[in-house]
This record gives C-alpha cells, structure tokens and sequence, in this order.
C-alpha cells in the first residue's frame, strides 16, 4: 500500500521499520505458520518438536506457565489483542491457539545486519535506532522520492526475504509517525503541507517521546489527536509539562523537528535485567539470586566491552513480587568494564535496598559511558559480604 501525497521540502528523511521483525524472521523457518496467530516468547523447552511422521508439533499459548512477556506476535495474533510486552499468561486468555515459537536472537541479529548493509549499498547516511530500525538521510539522492523507497524495500527482501514499511518526509519525527500508518509492507510519503489532513487526526500517543503518563496527562486536559496539541496554547502546554517538554509538545505537534540523522548514536546506559519464574528470596534462596546477579554483571561487561564502552556508574534495579520497583545507584572515580568490578558495585548498590520481601526481577545497569581505553582495573581489596 503506497500514500502518495507532495513532497515539496529539500530536506527528506526516511524511516524504515522492518514488518513483525522477530515473528517474520521464525515465518522464514517455519513457512507453514504463515497467516497464523504466532508468539515470540518463552523458554527454549518451546521448540517445535519433530514426530515419527516428520511433520512439526508446535507448542500453544495455552501451554505456557510461568511470568514471561512477548517479544513480538504476527499480525493475525496482534488481531486477537496480542502485542509485545503482554504478559504471556496473561495472553494465553486472549489467544490460547496461538502457536508459541522461543526467541532466536542470532539469527535476528544476523537478519539486521544483513538488511542494514542492503541499505546503506543505496543511501549510506543512515542512523541505526535499532535492531529492526533506522533512519535514512535522502536528502542528497538524485531520485523520486517513490521509486526510491521502492528500490530500498526491493534491497532489504533480496537480502533477507523480509518486507518492511518506509515512511519519508521532512524530518525524523514525522517518518517515524508515517512508517506506522500503511503496515505492513507500506510506503508513506509525506510532506509539511500535508500535516493537517494526515496526522493532526491522530492519536497523539502516536508522536514517539509521548508515553503512558504524559498520554493520560494529556487526556485528563481535553488533549486527545496531535491536532488538540498543535491547537494548545504554548503557554499552556509549559505551565503543564514544564518548559522544556512543553515547548517540544508544541514543536512535535506541529512537525517542527531539526535533529539531524546521525550515522552513529552513542548509547546513554547498557543495561541487563531478568525476571524470575518464580519470586525468590534474599535468604532463602540467596545462592541463585548471587548466580543470577552474577551473570547480570557479566553480561553488562560484555556488552561494554563490545560496543568499547567503560562505565563510571553503576546501578541496580529490584524489582518486588507486590510490583514496588526500586533503583540504586553509585558514581566511580574511574571507568570499569571489567565483570568482578561491575558486581563489586552493584553489590553496594544492594545494600542499600531493603531486601526483606521477595523479588520478582533484578536488573544491573551501566551509564556514565566513556571510552573503554579510559576504564581502569583497580586492585581488589578484601571485600565486604553483599547480599548475594
């Protein structure tokens, strides 16, 4: 589905966004779920299971037990109410038939590379937002914007066999909006003039930086489409939401955005968490919880060794089985990148978490990123106990 609409601006930026990413990547092995309900999500105990007769028994929705969230559904099972970040049990209820695939990170990698290199061989100015995501800089390509994108889109399926959905116009903001309006497998073109009939109709949840709480915020005043935004008195808006968030309010709204696309964003934190089976104890199940906070920090370490990061501050997230979150921090005189030092600080940072009920997810995080030629291997001392 293409919408063509002017594109009179010099400036044209594109988003891509890949089509179910992770499910259509699982559609590429598994051909004969196509036009299924499928989930990502769970255990790797959900294989499909080869039988006498050859064929593939695929486990059910139905069939999950435990606190795991989807990693991305098909189209057909986003029909029935099953979105990313749904609780799996809590999705069984809306779709128990639904087949149930384990997620497969390398290959997802593998297809991201692949897709990302297809592109960047047409326009090379391209900004990486993720792993099935990116910006594109069109601006100094001497062809129409429409067979443009369809040469792209035509790049990423030889390179990988996936479809992907491209919006392009002036700026990042409003491509990011138009490559959502005509998934999957969409073209939107769009251009300043067009604002009004386009996207002022919309929800304004839809403008990417709006989330739950500013989106509630925004219904409790009588503002519900990016149009009731565009139409707020600036004012208004920055007695509500402070000065800064008010004027960018205003500014989005109106599809004012000069960001440029930068082909190399430098992340803020890296951070790993993970969420329990079941509700674990400091105590009573100290041994697990140190094995399962131990592998957060060599994880976090290997990340920033990777990406060529250290890390001046590090922090913990705990999070308990009534749902209560709480975060911890501590500031380093040097960067570390080093797995030992990494636990050794986050460590501190558990005791001074109150650690009487039981948890439900504990998660590590590194920020304050700077080069990893700065960090700095500091001799261990005898060391105080730590919770775990």
């Amino acid at each position: 589905m293409i919408y063509t609409v002017r594109m009179y601006s010099q400036r044209r930026i594109a988003h891509l966004d890949m089509d179910a990413f992770f499910a259509s990547v699982e559609l590429l092995r598994y051909p004969q779920l196509r036009g299924q309900a499928v989930v990502v999500g769970g255990r790797s105990t959900h294989q499909p299971v080869r039988q006498p007769d050859g064929s593939l028994h695929f486990a059910r929705l139905r069939d999950y037990v435990g606190r795991g969230v989807i990693t991305t559904s098909t189209y057909e099972a986003r029909a029935l109410g099953v979105f990313s970040g749904m609780g799996l049990m809590k999705s069984a209820k809306l779709a128990p038939d639904a087949i149930l695939l384990p997620a497969n990170f390398d290959a997802y990698r593998d297809h991201s590379r692949r897709f990302k290199a297809a592109v960047a061989s047409i326009a090379p100015e391209i900004e990486d937002r993720g792993i099935d995501e990116i910006y594109i800089d069109l601006s100094h390509i001497a062809e129409e914007s429409e067979p443009l994108a369809r040469r792209i889109k035509q790049a990423v399926f030889a390179a990988t066999g996936l479809s992907c959905s491209i919006g392009i116009s002036p700026n990042k903001l409003l491509s990011k909006i138009c490559s959502d309006l005509d998934k999957p497998n969409g073209i939107t073109l769009l251009d300043s003039a067009d604002i009004p009939a386009r996207i002022w109709p919309l929800a304004a949840k839809k403008i990417n930086g709006i989330g739950p709480k500013a989106s509630e915020k925004l219904t409790r005043l009588g503002i519900h489409t990016i149009g009731d935004l565009a139409a707020a008195d600036p004012e208004f808006l920055i007695r509500q939401f402070g000065r800064s968030t008010g004027h960018w309010l205003h500014q989005a709204a109106n599809g004012i955005d000069e960001r440029p696309v930068a082909n190399r964003t430098e992340p803020k934190s890296i951070s790993r968490e993970s969420t329990f089976e079941r509700d674990l104890h400091a105590k009573a199940n100290r041994a697990e919880l140190s094995e399962i906070f131990t592998a957060l920090c060599q994880r976090v370490a290997g990340d920033l060794t990777r990406k060529g990061y250290a890390s001046r501050t590090i922090g913990i997230k705990v999070r308990y089985a009534d749902f209560q979150s709480l975060t911890r921090d501590i500031t380093l005189p040097a960067g570390i990148a080093d797995a030992s030092q990494i636990r050794q600080a986050a460590g501190e940072c558990l005791k001074r978490v109150p650690l009487e009920k039981r948890i439900r997810l504990l998660g590590v995080r590194a920020g304050a990123l700077l080069p990893l030629s700065a960090a700095t291997i500091v001799r261990e001392d005898a060391q105080a106990e730590l919770p775990f």
